[in-house]
């Protein structure tokens, strides 16, 4: 059990709407949410139970209602002070959340069940919470307050989450006073001592310190040596404690620190397994939320005696969330500690590792520190979870490429047997997996089916998606290649228009090679993206070389587009579908740097002859999959920069649905936002769904896109304009996927 008096996430005000109360009860994990007067009177409690209760009886619900008049106001409380067995005799099945108000009935503190988290400021601390870091200046500042102030603003902009500092009381902390203070101590004292009378910072130097660090908008922590500054400490309101690995076993220190309530950090160098269990039980016995961390306090300290394995038995011991304090060299030591589970990383953290003191020569400068963070977060990323393995969106394409898959070795006809001689393994990995090769030998085949053709879910499926007529209150189309065009065409459909997905190499191919009469329907093309030698279309490189031949292939595309012309039935210009450039390979780029970005787009596309097509850029993902493995776009990718480019140079945008909402989920912004904003600019739709930030092409209905609510702001903000579903690898068994999604999308579009 803890004592959580970290009240913002667990309370509402009796009279907030029910709404508020389940956004609070969702972002709080806890199931359960106490209602307060404007005073801070308890009024009630609200959990999911009493909820669902409620909402059945309600023929009508009004998520508007006062959440004072659907709680529980018969609730289990305690009065401050009461001793911890007596709050943990009262949990129960149902009851894991128990209020603790004052003599005036003001709710308190709340006891917390079983809780394996705590809140560090504005960080939770837990299992499915991300490390915390810790730039620890300690007295790195070396008795300066402007060193400590201009050290707090580079560990934000290094991306610690919480910054935290040293304060003694040397009168109260040592035996010793003026100028005998290193009198008679051994020469390891003298020097720490020696070091700590001249650069420890007053209480008031380190509440101005506070006061920064409150205004650059970051949390601070503090180690107290003493009874004395512990009391500043919590005067001034810090909203943790972090022990000291020296004050492991300073049990005077640990009960006073516990009587204020706060969470405490606890490093456990310097001590030994016996020392741990007995400070655990000391604070657990206090309730207040707490942590442990692996720590080896020497400086530098040996990799050999940092023993990461033995966060795991510090989890044991403690039943409560674990941490590595580093004072080794370098920052790869804390990137494993949170491969091997810490959910708090501390770190010296310097300007100068040459200045006096022996935490410098540990500590890491601030780009070193800002890698550190980045690093532990691609870690974090990577860690992924034990669910089953399922194939990634990158996995899915480059299988495509490079599996194999099962190939007709002769002409089969529709009802004849598919034998096992009628079928090879071959690359590449376009059709079926070669170990479903069970499952299709022995079938009657349910189309013809040419020697060296794929064969594919649907020659196993019988339930698979089938073309038919479809009936769309706009414009509708499919994606073709030259080499599909006529079987889809064939497919029993009626699309108003195909959309030409150039490769490169398409390029070079003669209208006059596939076309041979002209087509009653419309069409659309779109840019290759990848050009022979490995070269990648980029119109925002400031490389001049990559930014002509960019010029180039893109005219040349558009070349290809117009003579396409005589072959189709459309009165209007075509629309040509570009992916304008903006990628990097290494990371995203300094938004600062994005808008001459996107000038030097404006300035290519200038040179470019775009007469007879209708140019619409499309909207961009954050993580594209390119030759084989993923980069980072940076344009048309964030919101404003998108609307402000649409706007600023005249072009209508094709919307990529899956590619926005990835977007929208990478920059946080709302996805209605992107729906509102980007559906009146635009032109032409790619609709697929999407999931996460880089799972792109995702069949209709298996991702995260509500379709209904898309098709309502389509056909409010841009009626009658075309799109396509562009689901990836959609177009193999003459077009299944697209067809399964339309079978779908009918039912909005």
């Amino acid at each position: 059990m803890i004592i959580e008096r970290q009240l913002a996430p667990y309370v509402v005000f009796s009279e907030d709407p029910l709404l508020t109360a389940l956004q609070k009860i969702t972002a709080n994990k806890a199931r359960q949410i106490f209602c307060v007067s404007e005073h801070g009177h308890l009024d009630g409690s609200l959990s999911d139970g009493d909820f669902r209760r409620w909402i059945v009886d309600q023929p009508t619900p009004d998520l508007a209602t006062a959440t004072l008049s659907v709680a529980n106001t018969s609730l289990t409380r305690v009065v401050e002070g009461t001793p911890i067995p007596d709050i943990e005799a009262l949990f129960r099945p149902g009851i894991t959340h128990i209020p603790i108000v004052d003599a005036q009935e003001r709710l308190v503190a709340i006891a917390v069940q079983g809780a394996a988290e705590l809140r560090l400021g504005r960080h939770l601390v837990g299992p499915d919470a991300p490390a915390v870091v810790i730039a620890e200046i300690g007295n790195n500042h070396n008795g300066s307050v402007a060193l400590a102030k201009e050290l707090t603003d580079l560990a934000v902009e290094a991306g610690a989450d919480i910054v935290k500092f040293q304060l003694r009381d040397m009168a109260a902390l040592y035996r010793h006073q003026g100028d005998a203070l290193t009198t008679g101590e051994d020469l390891g004292a003298q020097y720490t001592l020696d070091l700590l009378s001249k650069f420890s910072l007053s209480t008031e130097q380190m509440y101005e310190v506070f006061d920064h660090a409150k205004a650059r908008d970051i949390d601070v922590m503090c180690t107290p040596w003493d009874i004395p500054s512990l009391d500043a400490l919590a005067a001034y309101g810090v909203p943790a404690l972090k022990i000291a690995s020296a004050d492991l076993t300073n049990h005077t220190l640990l009960r006073a620190a516990a009587g204020h309530g706060l969470p405490m950090v606890l490093s456990t160098g310097m001590s030994t397994e016996a020392e741990i269990r007995e400070t655990v039980r000391l604070v657990r016995g206090a309730g207040v939320p707490f942590a442990l961390l692996q720590c080896q306090s020497t400086y530098p300290a040996p990799y050999a005696s940092l023993n990461l394995a033995y966060m795991g038995r510090l989890a044991e011991i403690g039943a409560c969330p674990v941490g590595y304090s580093g004072h080794e060299r370098g920052w790869h030591v804390p990137i494993a500690a949170v491969a091997r589970g810490a959910k708090i990383v501390e770190k010296h953290f310097t300007v100068d590792r040459s200045m006096e003191g022996n935490d410098h020569v540990v500590s890491l400068l601030p780009d070193e520190f800002a890698a550190m963070v980045r690093e532990i977060r691609e870690v974090e990323e990577s860690l992924g979870s034990t669910a089953p393995r399922v194939v990634s969106a990158g996995e899915v394409m480059n299988r495509a490429n490079l599996a194999k898959s099962l190939v007709a070795t002769r002409r089969i006809e529709v009802g004849q047997r598919i034998d096992a001689d009628a079928v090879a393994v071959k690359s590449p990995g376009r059709g079926l997996q070669p170990n479903r090769m069970g499952e299709l030998v022995g079938r009657q085949s349910v189309r013809v089916v040419e020697a060296g053709d794929f064969f594919y879910d649907g020659d196993v499926d019988d339930t698979a998606a089938r073309p038919r007529p479809y009936t769309f209150h706009r414009p509708w189309g499919v994606p073709v290649r030259y080499h599909d065009l006529f079987p889809i065409l064939e497919a029993g459909s009626n699309p108003d228009f195909v959309e030409f997905h150039y490769s490169y190499k398409d390029l070079d191919i003669e209208p006059s090679a596939v076309f041979s009469e002209r087509l009653p329907i419309g069409y659309t093309c779109h840019l290759p993206d990848l050009f022979a030698g490995d070269f990648i279309l980029d119109l925002a490189s400031f490389d001049d070389a990559v930014w002509e031949r960019s010029i180039h292939e893109m005219q040349r595309s558009i070349d290809r587009t117009r003579q396409l012309r005589p072959y189709f039935t459309q009165d209007e210009d075509p629309i040509f579908v570009a992916t304008l450039g903006g990628f990097t390979k290494d990371g995203f780029v300094d938004r600062d740097r994005v808008p001459a970005m996107y000038e030097r787009i404006a300035d290519g596309l200038a040179r470019v002859d775009t007469s007879g097509v209708r140019l619409c850029p499309q909207t961009l993902p954050p993580y594209p999959w390119l030759m084989g493995g993923q980069q980072y776009h940076n344009l048309f990718l964030h919101l404003d920069d998108t609307v402000a480019f649409a706007e600023t140079y005249g072009y209508r945008l094709t919307f990529d649905i899956s590619h926005s909402k990835l977007a929208a989920n990478h920059t946080g912004t709302p996805w209605s936002a992107y729906v509102e904003q980007l559906t009146p600019l635009s032109e032409h739709f790619h609709v697929v769904d999407a999931t996460g930030v880089d799972g792109e092409g995702v069949q209709v209905g298996e991702g995260e896109v509500d379709f209904a609510a898309l098709a309502e702001a389509m056909d409010r903000m841009a009626p009658g304009r075309s799109f396509i579903p562009e689901i990836w690898m959609g177009h193999v068994n003459t077009g299944q996927g697209f067809w399964h999604a339309l079978n779908l999308l009918e039912e909005w579009f």
